[in-house]
């Protein structure tokens, strides 16, 4: 894998089920925090492009559960992208930091709303394009 962005966090008591590991549902936090960070990384706003009629909006997530993460762990959040026809594809990886287990492997197909309507985004397109494969 070609991880173009990574980001460390750590698991919050709270986000844990009765089991002591993180909930299921709190993974897509972490991936979507990792996709808006990494966004932001390369100066790219989401209330600027809502202003300019872009909406970037996720259109599908598969998540393989590989090895549970507990409270109190720290893990790296990594990315790559790759674009296929109007899909942005952003493949997420968490790794669990103390071992270096992967916790989950993830997709998100991510697509465009230009002013409302399903289509490509030029200004998208262009901020992506040195980092996607």
């Amino acid at each position: 894998m070609i991880y173009i962005y990574e980001l460390e966090m750590k698991v919050r008591d709270y986000e844990c089920d009765l089991q002591g590991i993180v909930n299921n549902a709190n993974y897509q936090h972490y991936l979507e925090h990792t996709r808006h960070e990494f966004l932001s990384s390369i100066g790219v706003s989401f209330a600027s492009l809502h202003e300019q009629g872009i909406d970037p909006v996720v259109a599908r997530i598969h998540i393989a559960f590989k090895a549970p993460l507990r409270s109190g762990d720290l893990f790296l959040s990594k990315l790559y992208v790759e674009k296929r026809g109007i899909k942005y594809v952003f493949y997420q990886d968490i790794f669990r930091k103390s071992d270096g287990k992967m916790a989950i492997k993830a997709s998100v197909e991510t697509v465009c709303l230009v002013d409302g309507r399903l289509g490509d985004s030029e200004l998208f397109d262009e901020v992506l394009s040195p980092y996607i494969l």
